[in-house]
């Protein structure tokens, strides 16, 4: 894999991102490419980095980016919106489509966990993107959130977040509080233990979340949206025994979206406890991932955009 620094601009922040390319001299240009959306307090160096490891392996580009407010990227410290979020994804399209190294009639993205929604909400209004693959996604910001928490730790959260409506409109501030505090991680221990041993690891990882941060989540609702991908494909994929964020929401995203469309449970598996490089179930999922792009770049033109005049 060879990779350059390719920073792009967002709201007119800067943000720090990378340009993952095959290692074949060139010859696959312009390479078919694929953005993906990290998750929850997720950094390019995670998991976006893993798939780009996984892919430039099979001939495509990928473009890993922080997002604002995280890792170098410019913006707000502790500010976590995913509505934000779907705008900077939109301009990494935007980066991808003005590199001649990359072929802008193939590019797609690919989200996990959060990130899973933020994919479905960017690509609802952005025909450029030929294809959507959901991994371990939320398809809807309030229930999902509400499945990570007891009666007693939802109430105080939504009385948190009512109360810091009132002080930022008075002091223009919100409150920072744990990631923890609106993520639940210690009801997954699978993911908790995970998150622990091997997300930590990277600087910056589980620094605090505003409390407006948790009020536009509980706002987001990708499903509302997912049929404006068609006739475009998107495939959802998800850890039957995800504690984390339910199955219940692939079914959801599922259900909500038009074809072409397709829905794959993993038995076994939970939210992250299988992400590492070579692990069978990471390996399986590269696979279906470069088969459905694959299927998806089929027939496009290089170098043409599928976006309608005046997109």
């Amino acid at each position: 894999m060879i990779s350059h620094p390719l920073p792009f601009f967002s709201s007119g922040l800067r943000l720090d991102a990378d340009l993952h390319l095959p290692d074949d001299d060139g010859a696959g240009a312009p390479y078919p490419v694929v953005v993906p959306a990290s998750g929850y307090q997720g950094l390019k160096v995670i998991h976006p980095e893993r798939f780009a490891r996984a892919l430039t392996a099979r001939g495509y580009a990928v473009i890993a980016f922080d997002y604002r407010g995280f890792g170098a990227s410019e913006g707000e410290r502790g500010r976590l919106v995913p509505q934000e979020w779907a705008e900077d994804l939109r301009s990494a399209v935007d980066r991808a489509c003005a590199d001649d190294l990359l072929d802008a009639g193939r590019v797609a993205l690919l989200g996990w966990g959060m990130g899973g929604g933020v994919v479905v909400a960017e690509a609802a209004e952005d025909p450029r993107v030929r294809a959507v693959a959901s991994v371990n996604c939320i398809s809807d910001g309030t229930r999902s959130t509400r499945n990570m928490h007891e009666d007693s730790s939802w109430e105080r959260l939504l009385h948190r977040v009512a109360r810091d409506r009132g002080h930022r409109a008075v002091g223009g501030r919100s409150e920072i509080t744990s990631p923890w505090d609106i993520v639940r991680l210690d009801l997954d221990d699978r993911t908790d233990g995970y998150v622990g041993e091997e997300l930590y690891r990277a600087p910056g990882f589980g620094s605090g979340v505003s409390l407006e941060s948790a009020d536009m989540l509980l706002r987001f609702s990708p499903q509302a949206v997912a049929h404006r991908i068609a006739p475009r494909p998107l495939l959802v994929v998800h850890g039957a025994e995800n504690g984390l964020h339910r199955p219940e929401e692939a079914r959801a995203l599922y259900d909500h979206a038009r074809e072409p469309k397709r829905l794959r449970l993993i038995e076994g598996a939970g939210h992250t406890e299988w992400m590492f490089d070579e692990h069978p179930t990471f390996r399986e999922l590269v696979e279906e991932l470069d088969g459905f792009f694959t299927d998806a770049f089929a027939g496009a033109v290089p170098g043409v955009s599928t976006a309608p005049a005046g997109a």
